[in-house]
């Protein structure tokens, strides 16, 4: 996996830069202190993976996400844990909580090798018409074109379906919305990711789809700009 990594302190830079050293399917390609040359250096190159600090002068790690119209999987760093739950909201894979040991970067790191691993394997067999959704130990492939709306449910994430049962799973949303073609599917609240073609109505704060309402939360209001 081609990474990259962005904070403001370069000795924390220097930790990821050392951890991912000893990750033997992640490499580190560059590495920013400043949020504004890492948007540049994602312009031009294609990257799988972010380890990025929240908290950073200018603009901060949550917003520089947010500016992102197609993200690649993010890991947050961050020394403060009430981050985490601000993280979670968005598209992101995990968050670490400095400082953070070679055992929990690891961990973080095979998450994201498992969830990159099944983005290729629905691209491969076929050209991203469908995903593999964990269930226990098994995967159940899920036609993308099936899929009407997920939802954070408590433990459980639910994928409703419009030919199919609805299917539920305990991966979280963030996971979902990491497997999904971008140009298909929009998050719309911290709870809600929504097919922008089953999309029949909206205003600036609730979108339907058929007779079902869906908040839009004001941290993706802009996400209605893409319907």
């Amino acid at each position: 996996m081609i990474a990259i990594a962005i904070d403001d302190e370069p000795i924390a830079l220097d930790i990821v830069k050392s951890h991912a050293s000893k990750v033997s399917f992640i490499t580190l390609q560059a590495v920013f202190t400043n949020a504004f040359d890492a948007i540049t250096f994602l312009q031009q190159n294609e990257v799988d993976l972010i380890f990025l600090d929240i908290k950073m002068p200018d603009i901060n790690g949550i917003d520089f996400l947010n500016s992102l119209s197609n993200p690649p999987l993010v890991i947050f760093t961050t020394a403060y844990a009430e981050h985490a739950v601000k993280g979670f909201e968005l598209n992101a894979l995990d968050y670490l909580l400095k400082p953070f040991s070679l055992a929990r970067f690891l961990k973080a790191c095979n998450k994201a090798e498992e969830l990159h691993s099944l983005r290729k394997k629905a691209v491969t067999a076929n050209q991203y018409t469908y995903i593999f959704i964990k269930d226990g130990y098994e995967q159940i492939k899920v036609a993308i074109e099936d899929i009407l709306f997920i939802e954070a449910a408590g433990n459980y994430t639910q994928i409703n379906l419009q030919n199919n049962p609805s299917l539920s799973t305990r991966m979280p949303i963030s996971e979902m919305q990491a497997l999904l073609p971008a140009q298909k599917f929009i998050r719309t609240h911290r709870a809600f990711i929504v097919a922008k073609s089953a999309v029949t109505k909206f205003d600036r704060n609730q979108l339907w789809i058929g007779e079902k309402i869906i908040p839009v939360g004001p941290t993706y209001a802009q996400c209605l700009l893409e319907l």
